[in-house]
């Protein structure tokens, strides 16, 4: 795998690939940065370019202030990921970064610009629906570790290193409200084919909730079940790419859509 570069401040490419024929822009979960998808590109076909999307406050922007809202985030982002919009282009998110992967094709819809050739939303219920659990980031800082733990998706060495714990708390509790926060504004459905994600065993997300990503396309829509829990992600990776891989190809190959 080559060196990622930097494509600008919001943006890392770990295969840079100048003739790529597809952009995949992908958007991390709370806690996440672009680190997360420096792998993907051996997983998906050779003329797709992974962009991995990295928001202030972690990885090279550590001393940046995060973001806690989902608004005031998109509005940062948005002006960055313009100039890479230059080809084809889909849209992935875990999580919060499914929220943020919807609400930029939606900015894109309303500015009348080019449209994703595919979305991505995984590891999140789709948006039209209101989230039910209480909220994580107010909690005191030790339930707030013991649901993050539960959620299994950081590092035991990490949970327990208190001075790493200090610095990445308000990193953690800024994403968390940004997902605990969002509001959803009603819009008609895009006309972008839709594949969403879930995980069997995701203790925050059900299938009823993945499947409900439908209503928001009048294109394609489908829906996949991966083994793991909410960070399946990473325990299913090679399962996941196969499938946007899967979804893809038939645009590297000149159609569109499934």
């Amino acid at each position: 795998m080559q060196r990622p570069g930097a494509l600008n401040s919001w943006t890392v490419s770990p295969r840079p690939t100048p003739d790529a024929r597809l952009r995949l822009f992908c958007f991390p979960h709370a806690g996440g940065g672009a680190s997360v998808f420096y792998a993907w590109p051996r997983g998906l076909p050779p003329q797709v370019e992974v962009v991995a999307v990295q928001p202030p406050g972690r990885e090279g922007r550590l001393m940046e202030k995060p973001f806690s809202s989902m608004d005031e985030l998109i509005d940062a982002m948005y002006p960055a990921l313009l100039p890479l919009l230059d080809r084809p282009f889909a849209l992935f998110g875990h999580s919060n970064g499914g929220l943020m992967a919807f609400e930029i094709a939606r900015r894109l819809r309303r500015d009348g610009r080019t449209m994703p050739v595919h979305l991505f939303g995984s590891g999140r219920p789709a948006p039209q629906i209101a989230l039910t659990l209480p909220p994580l980031h107010t909690l005191d800082d030790p339930d707030f570790i013991d649901a993050l733990r539960r959620l299994n998706g950081t590092p035991e060495e990490v949970l327990a290193n208190e001075e790493i714990m200090r610095l990445v708390l308000p990193l953690l509790r800024a994403d968390f409200a940004i997902g605990e926060t969002y509001r959803y504004r009603d819009e008609p459905p895009l006309d972008v084919p839709i594949t969403a994600f879930g995980g069997a065993t995701d203790p925050e997300v059900s299938a009823e909730q993945v499947e409900a990503w439908g209503e928001q396309t009048t294109a394609a829509f489908h829906a996949k079940t991966f083994p793991g829990d909410h960070f399946f992600i990473l325990g299913d990776r090679d399962l996941v790419l196969r499938e946007i891989s899967h979804d893809l190809r038939p645009l590297l190959d000149g159609g569109r859509g499934m």
